[in-house]
């Protein structure tokens, strides 16, 4: 079974009269294990999409299935405990708190999770260590770069250990090298075997994933596979 599947998935937003039409028609299936990128321009409706996928909003037409359920299998606590134990979210801005030190960042997830308390600090310091950030655990997030920011958030994504994780333009605010750090890591989850759905404009970023599904006017226009030496081609021209 997909782990995700998508029929004719649409999104519509209100505004007084106003209608507008943020998503079409999208269906398609990411199966465990898979990296996806879904990509387009700006208005093309890829966050819409995302949030949909991660049962942040609902869609307004057509089915979405997550491990085989649709968001109204699920009570709200149900829908709670799903974004919290088989969804990680990693976003442009990072989202972490200024005032708390890494390893608190990195424990957010478990104060909603029904993990014991004493696994806590245990669970989160694993998840830093496979950032490669151990030597920051007791930093200030705002003691930190925006590369070692986006890799905490991605600790943090990673805590629960989730099915799958979302990756909303992680490299937006990252100059190259960082950026390219941040992707390295993402690459090494999925190698893990984790299921990757990285949200991204950038075509030499979405490259990293097996396959990409390019969006536009709210759209699929394309849903093809990667080839692995357009992949190496386009990272060696970033360096």
């Amino acid at each position: 079974m997909a782990l995700i599947e998508a029929q004719n998935v649409g999104k519509i937003y209100h505004t007084g009269k106003v209608e507008t039409q943020a998503l079409r028609e999208a269906s398609f299936t990411i199966n465990a294990g898979e990296f996806v990128s879904i990509m387009g321009p700006s208005g093309s409706g890829k966050s819409t999409l995302l949030h949909v996928l991660g049962f942040l909003d609902r869609n307004t037409e057509g089915m979405y299935r997550f491990d085989g359920k649709t968001i109204d299998d699920y009570s709200s606590n149900e829908l709670a405990r799903v974004r919290n134990k088989r969804m990680g979210f990693v976003f442009q801005s990072f989202n972490l708190l200024a005032k708390a030190t890494v390893i608190e960042n990195v424990k957010l997830p478990l104060l909603y999770s029904d993990v014991h308390e004493k696994l806590w600090d245990e669970m989160a310091r694993h998840a830093v260590d496979s950032v490669g950030l151990s030597h920051r655990i007791g930093y200030h997030s705002s003691d930190l770069s925006g590369g070692e920011k986006q890799r905490v958030a991605i600790a943090r994504a990673l805590v629960n250990n989730p099915a799958v994780v979302f990756a909303d333009e992680p490299t937006g605010n990252l100059d190259s090298k960082s950026g390219a750090q941040v992707m390295g890591i993402i690459e090494n989850l999925h190698h893990q075997g984790k299921t990757i759905i990285l949200i991204t404009h950038e075509t030499y970023t979405a490259e990293y994933a097996q396959r990409i599904i390019t969006l536009a006017d709210g759209r699929i226009e394309n849903d093809r596979k990667v080839r692995e030496d357009t992949k190496s081609i386009n990272r060696h021209f970033v360096k």
